[in-house]
């Protein structure tokens, strides 16, 4: 990612015009959360590799790639639809996963990420545009991937 500036400002600028969002926290929060997604997936693509029996402890219909990725993704999710899938789906299960002492730390993050996650944003259509940003990203990429210390500072200090 050679401009992560542009990165940031341009989910900043779309999100600006959403009345959810009220304040730099509430937009760091609604930006980790789906880079969390965004990252774990890529990252699962690779566990996925290395071990043929690799089980997502996230259900398959909610995984980036089959919600979020922009090849993937149903037409229909966007507007208010794609709000009340983030809303009284993903979310819901994602806080709610089961974790025991024997799941592993790698996939125990998740519901831990998003206990107490939150979605701000109030208008879908916006939301998706974020979530299209979000998902150039290319994680599987050694740059992208080390870019994302860079991204998070980005944000600091932009915000």
């Amino acid at each position: 990612m050679s401009n992560l500036s542009g990165f940031v400002k341009r989910i900043r600028d779309v999100m600006r015009n959403d009345a959810g969002i009220n304040g730099d926290a509430q937009r760091i929060e609604q930006i980790v959360w789906m880079l969390f997604l965004k990252v774990y997936d890529a990252k699962e693509e690779d566990w996925e590799f290395e071990d043929e029996k690799y089980e997502s402890i996230i259900p398959e219909d909610l995984r980036w790639r089959n919600w979020a990725h922009s090849e993937n993704q149903n037409e229909d999710l966007t507007g208010d639809n794609l709000l009340n899938f983030v809303n009284n789906k993903l979310f819901p299960t994602l806080k709610s996963l089961e974790v025991t002492p024997e799941t592993p730390i790698r996939q125990s993050i998740v519901r831990t990420t998003f206990e107490d996650a939150n979605n701000y944003m109030k208008d879908g259509v916006l939301l998706r545009q974020i979530v299209n940003i979000i998902d150039e990203l290319d994680f599987g990429s050694y740059e992208e991937t080390h870019a994302f210390g860079e991204i998070y500072e980005t944000i600091l200090k932009e915000l």
